[in-house]
C-alpha cells in the first residue's frame, strides 16, 4: 500500500503553483505533494479517524461491493457511497465498477501531511 502525501495550502496558492508548472517556471521536486486541501480543517473532515478505520477496513476484508461493505461497518450504503466518492475525488480510493456493483480498492492508508 502506497503512501500519499497531502499538501495544506491555499486555493489560490494552489492555483497560481499549478499555472506557474503549466508555464515551466516551476517544477515539483520528488516528494511533494501531489493532493492538496486548502486547511487542515478540510484534511481532517475526509481523513476523520472514522474514515481511516474504513480505508482500513476495506484493505483488510476487500469487499466486493459496497453492499457487502454496509454490512462490515453497520453503515447506510449511500453514506458510504458518499464518504468514498469524496475519498475517490482525492485519490485515497478507486471504486471499481463491475456490472450493478461498486467494488471500493483503496490506494493508501498511510499519509503524510506537509503544510505550505
Amino acid at each position: 500500500m502506497k503512501k500519499i502525501v497531502i499538501g495544506i495550502m491555499r486555493e489560490n496558492d494552489v492555483r497560481k503553483r499549478v499555472l506557474a508548472i503549466a508555464r515551466g517556471e516551476y517544477k515539483p521536486k520528488r516528494g511533494e505533494p501531489k493532493v492538496w486541501f486548502p486547511s487542515m480543517k478540510s484534511v481532517a473532515e475526509v481523513l476523520s479517524d472514522q474514515n481511516r478505520a474504513l480505508l482500513n477496513l476495506i484493505a483488510d476484508r476487500q469487499p466486493e461491493s459496497l453492499t457487502e461493505l454496509a454490512a462490515a461497518t453497520g453503515r447506510q450504503t449511500s453514506n458510504l457511497s458518499r464518504t468514498l466518492k469524496t475519498m475517490e475525488r482525492y485519490g485515497f480510493v478507486e471504486l471499481k465498477k463491475h456490472n450493478k456493483t461498486v467494488k471500493p480498492v483503496v490506494k493508501a492508508t498511510e499519509f503524510e501531511i506537509h503544510a505550505a
